[in-house]
């Protein structure tokens, strides 16, 4: 481990894996609509939600991919690394209430580029919500 806590490159083996899990409040959806400035009403207006496919509000597809982010910056790899890419894939809202489960899974470590692949899963209640694609660049104990 590197001197923050974080995985070294030489530390990673794939199938290791971590999670985080939040629950999205109506704080959340808020501060971030103000933050990302994504003020679309789906996300804001009850009554125009439910006239959507969602039949209500939905938090921010973003919001939850944050979620994705926490867990590479804080447990795996963990500081000191930098992200790199990211690819996603929504597949199902996620709502004000919902316990949402980031989770990451080292697919792929290329010691000498320093970088690793992790596969990102958000889901809700077991249910897939957001799938994609992490690629970090990770200290080395070198």
């Amino acid at each position: 481990m590197n001197s923050l806590g974080g995985y070294n490159i030489e530390d990673l083996q794939p199938g290791m894996s971590a999670s985080v899990a939040k629950t999205v409040t109506e704080a959340d959806v808020v501060l971030f609509a103000g933050i990302s400035t994504d003020v679309n009403p789906v996300h804001l207006d009850e009554e125009f939600a439910k006239t959507t496919q969602f039949g209500g509000r939905i938090a921010q597809g973003m919001l939850s991919a944050g979620f994705i982010s926490a867990v590479l910056a804080n447990k795996l790899p963990g500081p000191g690394t930098v992200y790199l890419g990211q690819t996603l894939k929504f597949k199902a809202p996620v709502r004000i209430g919902d316990t949402v489960r980031a989770t990451v899974t080292v697919r792929e470590v290329t010691t000498g580029k320093r970088r690793c692949v992790l596969d990102s899963v958000c889901s809700v209640n077991g249910k897939t919500v957001i799938e994609g694609e992490s690629t970090m660049y990770c200290t080395t104990a070198a």
